[in-house]
């Protein structure tokens, strides 16, 4: 009588990571469009804000957070997710800002399979805290780095400045879920969740006051992106994605949400029209294929992805 009831939960689980991916693939159109007529710290500043506020509703609604075994009273666990949420939004700062400013001058297919790498980055990471990766993992970094060359290196062997802009943003990522990962079963995660969109909102908001002009007009103009980069990409994604995990298994959750590559390149050429030549498409398939071969056997108990 429990299996069909553990498939069925597995299935929803899996279904909510598929829709999270989605949602998070198309949010790189939007922050394309958004690179366009916008700051990079501003529209930051302004889609975390919303993301944080977003949040705040989901918290006095959902359950209460149980940790170490026992339910957090709401007053509790903002205090115990002050400093792991703190830790979290300087590098989550870190990762989205170097992503938007790639976006001003790459594609968001060729900047969501970049990103992407932290599929791979994750596990062999985990040589820093003694954990060993198999051969599947070393395998899919190889593929990864040929496909990562194909698809950003010109035959100049020069990479833009966007592209490593990118790249650089995927070790954030990495960091990030490891982070995350870390805390996430000691520490109320919304109300992790919370701390982090604050703290980057903060940053990014410091970051425009000093470095970009401040234009009501043009933020306005660009709601559209902010909306849906903070209430779907960060308020709707994150929450169903804390719920898909909690069912899903690790690996397969990791390949679901790897999808996300694939529908920022699909939303891209049918939003934004853009293209990949035959170079660039076998250096996303390489990636692709790397990406699903460092998880087939990977069990690590505290990555995201």
């Amino acid at each position: 009588m429990m299996a069909p009831i553990m498939t069925t939960r597995v299935l929803r689980a899996n279904l909510m990571l598929v829709l999270t991916a989605l949602i998070w693939g198309l949010a790189f159109v939007f922050q394309r469009i958004a690179a366009a007529s916008l700051g990079t710290m501003t529209f930051n500043a302004s889609r975390f804000l919303l993301g944080a506020l977003s949040v705040i509703p989901l918290i006095r609604i959902l359950p209460r957070d149980v940790v170490d075994g026992r339910e957090m009273p709401r007053r509790h666990a903002f205090r115990r997710a002050l400093l792991p949420g703190t830790l979290a939004g300087f590098i989550l700062f870190g990762g989205s800002v170097l992503q938007q400013m790639g976006l001003v001058g790459t594609s968001a297919g060729k900047a969501a399979f970049i990103t992407g790498l932290y599929i791979v980055l994750v596990p062999l990471a985990g040589l820093f805290f003694r954990h060993r990766p198999g051969l599947n993992t070393w395998a899919g970094a190889l593929l990864a780095t040929a496909g990562l060359w194909l698809l950003s290196v010109t035959a100049a062997f020069t990479m833009s400045r966007w592209d490593a802009l990118v790249l650089v943003g995927a070790f954030f990522w990495t960091a990030h879920i490891l982070v995350i990962g870390r805390f996430s079963e000691r520490v109320p995660v919304l109300h992790m969740a919370l701390v982090q969109y604050l703290v980057t909102a903060l940053l990014s908001a410091v970051g425009a006051v000093f470095t970009e002009p401040w234009n009501f007009g043009t933020l306005a103009g660009a709601w559209i992106p902010i909306v849906y980069g903070g209430v779907f990409s960060v308020g709707i994604a994150f929450t169903l994605q804390i719920f898909g995990q909690k069912d899903s298994p690790p690996a397969a959750a990791s390949l679901i949400l790897s999808l996300e590559t694939v529908f920022a390149a699909l939303f891209g050429a049918l939003f934004l029209g853009e293209t990949l030549g035959g170079r660039e498409l076998l250096g996303a398939a390489l990636m692709a294929l790397g990406m699903v071969l460092s998880q087939l056997e990977f069990r690590s108990k505290g990555a995201k992805a």
